[in-house]
């Protein structure tokens, strides 16, 4: 970086003005510039002169840089241009302020499910309208997801991309490692990419982004190794551990639901990003807070002795601490074909037992000069033990393939392929739609016995109650009945009628029938009884038929009233006795 970059200062196409470098990976540099034409601030992404001298690779970077102009996404950074200035092919894109959420993780460690899953959420969207156009990205890792100081977070770099189903005849799926030629990121790599001329589509970025969320959760990779090779023989075959067994606040639908995005078969993982961004979506609404906040232990986070940086711009690399990951660049890696051949080949099942002599005593010390090869012999005793370990355990054991949201048919479908059998049984589901995988037992990912019976929980689709007819009963015989329904009393509200006796329902509040959701709360109109007759003695005339008309009662006079002043001297019914509304009441007034 600290060497003159002849690129600087240079106007590309006689557009772009390279300004300062500011990242440089293992395929591109990239550069922060101006477009001359809008005069805006533009990233600048020249390919390595070694590749930009493959006329194929070249062409395809420049036809598939095409394909990813044309998706439009807030969560994708944006292609602007593409072009060749000489020996220089480059592309113009949206330059983004900000930091990577490589740098994030140095500076914090371990994040919160919250905060893993609000990162990662927007991900999945990103390369899930690129899934449902027809684009797979292959290149996802933390450097090349950035987070603008407003807190937006975008995918960018698809300079990997490859289209599916495209119009020059490739096939739907396509290959990604041919020849011994790895294409990625060794960390993120699925192991479809890794193997030779094995088609690879959409599910490859659903293995890196399930990468990419254990790594949030635990502050690690789940693969690692002195040299590539190493990682790539772990992708191939061991399974990606669960993240709570290192960070123990995440749950088990979480670590289901890394198992499932990681596994080792493209099949058992979710179809796409739309699919593994459900699935996430659904476990957020069953989370409490304290769930989504609790902090990650204290060995997640960064040593404190490397200090934290300020946010960078777009994909600026910062200085690395020892102990933490380092940033990986996307790579062409060759790998020779015997070690290749290497990588391919597991552990070697153990068909028919040798017979081992039990050994007599002194044995070993008659031949005291070959001290080695008797540690080789022993060695292989213990390979072959342990193959014949292996191959038994495989033979019964595997681990339970994802199924989460898939409908029943094709949850069968995946079981029978992995030799399980299920018993499926069905739960409702405020969440999942009807007919889909909820649940399983044991959870996708763990290690079960195949001829044992896994249990498919399949959604009846979200629970509802019909409201009980409840008149006629008393307000604590009508609290008894929501309450076996999984329904409560709300409010309670009296009113008066002639014909229900005090204290027993007229009407509820949703009505008799209506479906409800499980402890949704019911109003009671109850039954205040009859009117009670105000007391009118003492009154006007005026007042005392006003009095006995607000309570629903008519009045009729007995007596003389001259000249309208005299008072009411008694009545009848009596005041305090209950009658029906409109009865009539007789007010006495006194004879003169």
């Amino acid at each position: 970086m600290a060497l003159h970059d002849p690129l600087i200062g240079t106007l590309l196409d006689g557009r772009y003005r390279v300004e300062q470098r500011i990242a440089t990976g293992g395929m591109s540099t990239v550069y922060q510039g101006t477009d001359t034409r809008l005069d805006r601030v533009v990233a600048l992404k020249v390919m390595h002169p070694a590749l930009a001298g493959d006329d194929g690779f070249t062409a395809r970077f420049i036809r598939e840089a095409k394909a990813v102009a044309r998706l439009t996404h807030p969560n994708v950074v944006n292609v602007f241009d593409q072009g060749a200035d000489g020996g220089n092919v480059f592309l113009a894109m949206e330059y983004v302020p900000g930091r990577t959420l490589r740098d994030l993780l140095r500076d914090r460690g371990a994040l919160s499910v919250r905060a893993a899953l609000d990162v990662l959420e927007p991900v999945l969207a990103a390369l899930g309208a690129a899934h449902r156009a027809g684009l797979v990205h292959r290149d996802v890792k933390p450097e090349n997801v950035l987070i603008t100081e407003a807190g937006l977070v975008k995918v960018a770099d698809f300079g990997l991309v490859r289209v599916l189903g495209t119009a020059d005849g490739a096939p739907t799926s396509t290959s990604t490692a041919t020849g011994g030629t790895v294409l990625g990121t060794v960390s993120y790599l699925a192991p479809e990419q890794i193997l030779p001329d094995a088609p690879t589509d959409q599910r490859v970025d659903v293995y890196a982004a399930g990468i990419l969320l254990y790594e949030m959760l635990t502050g690690r990779r789940p693969h690692t190794g002195d040299n590539p090779v190493q990682v790539m023989y772990k992708h191939l075959h061991e399974d990606v551990p669960a993240p709570s067994l290192i960070a123990p606040a995440v749950g088990p639908a979480l670590d289901a639901i890394v198992a499932g995005a990681c596994a080792r078969t493209a099949e058992a993982r979710p179809y796409d990003a739309v699919e593994l961004l459900a699935a996430l979506q659904r476990l957020r609404r069953t989370l409490t807070p304290a769930e989504l906040d609790a902090e990650p232990p204290a060995s997640t986070r960064p040593s404190p002795r490397y200090p934290t940086s300020e946010p960078t711009s777009v994909i600026q690399p910062l200085p690395q601490p020892a102990d933490a990951p380092a940033p990986e660049h996307t790579s062409v890696l060759d790998v020779p074909a015997e070690l290749m051949d290497q990588l391919l080949v597991e552990p070697r099942p153990y068909d028919e037992p040798t017979p081992v002599r039990r050994r007599r005593p002194g044995l070993l010390r008659r031949f005291p000069r070959r001290p080695l090869v008797w540690v080789a012999a022993l060695a292989a005793l213990v390979l072959a033990v342990g193959g014949a370990t292996y191959g038994l355990s495989e033979a019964l054991y595997g681990p339970m393939p994802g199924v989460l949201g898939k409908d029943r048919a094709e949850a069968q479908r995946i079981l029978d392929k992995e030799g399980m059998h299920g018993r499926f049984v069905e739960a409702f589901s405020e969440s999942v739609p009807a007919g889909q995988v909820i649940a399983t037992d044991p959870g996708v990912g763990a290690r079960t016995r195949k001829s044992d019976t896994v249990t498919v929980t399949v959604s009846k689709g979200p629970k509802r109650i019909a409201v009980p007819d409840l008149t006629g009963k008393t307000s604590d015989q009508a609290a008894d009945a929501l309450t076996a329904l999984q329904l409560t009393r709300g409010g309670v509200t009296g009113t008066y009628s002639d014909t229900v006796p005090e204290g027993v329902v007229i009407s509820s509040s949703p009505a008799a029938g209506q479906l409800l959701q499980e402890n949704t709360a019911v109003a009671l109109v109850v039954s205040k009884g009859m009117v009670p007759i105000p007391d009118v003695t003492g009154m006007s005339k005026d007042d005392a038929a006003k009095a006995l008309q607000a309570a629903g009662f008519t009045m009729q006079t007995s007596g003389v009233n001259l000249f309208g002043t005299g008072k009411v001297s008694s009545q009848s019914p009596a005041a305090g006795e209950r009658r029906p509304q409109h009865t009539t009441v007789t007010v006495n007034f006194p004879f003169f």
